[in-house]
């Protein structure tokens, strides 16, 4: 059996949303991922949805760093203001989203047909004991990042302008049940707080069941990262993005796994950087001799001329690491 097949990338305007779930006190949940969460909404195999994500931050610290109060949704603030079950983690996430027939064992296929900015803002932040130069930086600051949505810029200051690439910072199902409701900033076999920025629209993300129903969550939307995110924060953002999810019963990893346009994509999630970087080779090396038909010693070969691994991020508890294979280097079709 096959571990890894890959679907083909579709043009993400294409594709109309089957359902739609709004962002509420009611169908978020607050900075874990679960195995006993309740479903926010049940779906089937091959359903497309439009979620609404809410940002992280607070609404008076907006309003605080100059954010003008019409341009903070009220829905946030109803989440903000209602939602008191909250923690370990301080992402806001939308879900779960319950996919039926999706068991243990089998693959949830994420295809991110699109991304909407659903803010004219997005802010960039540090605060004592976090990102990764915590003894250099040990105070608090934050930055409000307007948004140009009609030339997809955004405007660090007068004289630097970031192109927008939105992407959402977390995306992830359950983990196994035994481990119970865990933080939502360390990134696992669940995905989670992955923070990679290749997620964009018109990208696959392949994630590992692990509970009945899969259990989809998103949110932490960005407006742009740099690999790294080395402060603790991208351009952090509210996002809304339409989604179909297809249940693979003929898939089996160990490690979420992603595929863009140009990209096969492994990943590697570990406290440990090194460890990090050794699971991403490894699954490199899984996918180049399940997918690519490669003996063991070529993969690790062409691992290391061909393809790039690259820090995610260096904050998030685990750090990731993953891995970029190529497409454009298979110039024939693999039997």
């Amino acid at each position: 059996m096959k571990t890894f097949i890959l679907s083909a990338i579709f043009v993400s305007s294409c594709f109309a949303a089957d359902l739609e779930l709004k962002a509420t006190p009611q169908t978020v949940v607050w900075g874990y991922y679960s195995a006993s969460a309740k479903p926010a909404l049940r779906i089937q195999s091959g359903d497309t949805v439009r979620i609404e994500t809410m940002s992280t931050g607070s609404p008076a610290q907006f309003e605080a760093a100059g954010v003008p109060a019409n341009q903070i949704s009220e829905a946030f603030r109803t989440i903000y203001k209602e939602v008191t079950d909250r923690g370990p983690g301080r992402h806001i996430l939308t879900g779960p989203v319950y996919v039926e027939g999706a068991e243990p064992g089998d693959v949830l296929e994420v295809r991110i047909r699109k991304i909407e900015l659903a803010s004219p803002f997005a802010y960039n932040g540090f605060r004592p004991g976090f990102g990764f130069l915590q003894d250099d930086f040990p105070y608090e600051r934050i930055k409000i990042i307007p948004l140009d949505r009609i030339r997809m810029m955004a405007r660090f200051s007068d004289s630097i302008e970031i192109p927008i690439k939105p992407f959402f910072g977390s995306m992830g199902v359950a983990p196994p049940e035994i481990t119970g409701r865990i933080n939502s900033a360390p990134p696992w076999v669940h995905a989670g707080n992955i923070d990679n920025r290749e997620l964009v629209e018109g990208t696959t993300l392949y994630i590992p069941v692990h509970a009945k129903g899969a259990l989809f969550e998103v949110g932490d939307g960005h407006a742009g990262q740099g690999n790294g995110e080395v402060d603790i924060t991208a351009m952090e953002t509210q996002l809304t993005g339409t989604f179909q999810f297809v249940v693979r019963k003929d898939m089996r990893l160990k490690w979420p796994r992603a595929e863009t346009p140009g990209y096969y994509i492994s990943m590697g999630f570990h406290e440990d950087l090194t460890e990090a970087t050794k699971i991403a080779i490894h699954e490199a090396i899984d996918f180049l001799m399940s997918e690519k038909h490669l003996s063991r010693d070529e993969a690790y070969m062409l691992s290391s001329v061909a393809v790039d691994f690259c820090v995610t991020q260096l904050v998030d508890g685990n750090k990731g690491v993953h891995a970029m294979i190529p497409k454009s280097i298979f110039v024939r079709s693999q039997r």
